[in-house]
């Protein structure tokens, strides 16, 4: 048997410059879920260049399993102390919870310096430093790795906080039902090369990404009218444009996912819904729990499938009058 021979690139020799080509790529769905998945989260991008003061933040992104803040600050070559005191003065603007830098090779004295923010913040914050390498087997394209060189010290911190929780709040019969649920969903989509699940949680909704910040995927548990939903959420500042222009290709896109859905542009609210619903699913019989997860699975992918390649194209510029001009919504 002949194997081939791992061979290590230079950074430079793919990405020139961090801002107009290393920053872009990370940035990109695909990328971003790398590094998310060394790190143990679920990352939606949600600004790139983001202003702080008078600088300009990498990237910044959402962990959608919580909704907080996580901020990526890059560089292509060793640390150096200018980029730390941005890291700080960043995470001090936007409140972010989770910092992330990335660098070509760290220093001991970085390192140690995230070391010990970690051990002096509190549960709220978390610091990590990330190397970043290519490699590449004889002509074979170059391939990423990220490597963990500091990170929070996640028994202390989550697994403290996680207990204090537990304490102060014992999980109810219906909580442990929908966090039972959502982790028998969650392992049937392991191996789905498209569909994403958040961290499973006791709550009545999960949420999965689509490609675009500021709206998402969601699988629903309604325990009280005994019904299920998947729906498209659409949750940042030009959610009603989005949603009308959406509505304009109604008919298509139910006829691409094969059955009707309910239209909500919540006018009183932010955000507006496209919404799947199955309703008489009585979620305290666990025996049928593997037909609803299948119904799930299916409906998620045909929104996933449909809605995915519309939301990338959507600009809020191109929908130039009133809701009333373009039809009742």
């Amino acid at each position: 048997m002949t194997l081939g021979r791992l061979e290590k690139i230079d950074l430079r020799d793919i990405w020139k410059t961090e801002d107009q080509d290393f920053t872009p790529w990370l940035a990109r769905e695909e990328n971003i879920s790398l590094l998310a998945d060394t790190l143990g989260l679920e990352l939606e991008v949600e600004a790139q260049e983001k202003e702080v003061g008078p600088f300009r933040a990498d990237i910044l992104c959402k962990d959608i399993r919580n909704d907080s803040w996580v901020l990526i600050e890059n560089q292509l070559e060793r640390t150096d102390h200018r980029h730390l005191g941005q890291l700080i003065t960043y995470a001090a603007g936007l409140k972010a919870v989770t910092i992330v830098w990335v660098a070509a090779t760290f220093t001991e004295e970085h390192r140690a310096a995230l070391d010990w923010l970690n051990a002096v913040t509190g549960d709220d914050f978390r610091f990590f430093a990330l190397e970043v390498e290519l490699w590449r087997i004889g002509q074979s394209p170059a391939a990423p790795k990220f490597n963990i060189i500091s990170k929070p010290n996640e028994w202390s911190k989550t697994v403290g906080a996680a207990t204090r929780r537990i304490e102060a709040e014992a999980l109810t019969d219906t909580k442990q039902m929908q966090l039972a649920f959502w982790e028998k969903l969650h392992a049937d989509l392991q191996s789905n090369p498209r569909i994403r699940t958040q961290k499973p949680r006791p709550q009545h909704w999960t949420n999965l990404p689509i490609g675009r910040s500021g709206m998402r995927l969601g699988a629903i548990l309604n325990t009280r009218e005994n019904s299920l939903a998947v729906e498209l959420y659409l949750g940042d500042e030009n959610a009603a444009a989005f949603f009308r222009e959406l509505e304009q290709s109604r008919e298509d896109i139910e006829a691409e996912l094969g059955f009707s859905v309910v239209w909500k542009p919540l006018p009183e609210k932010r955000a507006c819904r496209i919404i799947y619903y199955k309703t008489e699913c009585p979620l305290d019989d666990a025996a049928r729990w593997a037909e609803y997860r299948a119904w799930m699975i299916e409906s998620l992918e045909a929104f996933d499938r449909v809605f995915r390649p519309r939301v990338k194209e959507l600009d809020p510029s191109r929908f130039l009058g009133p809701a009333e001009e373009v039809g009742d919504v």
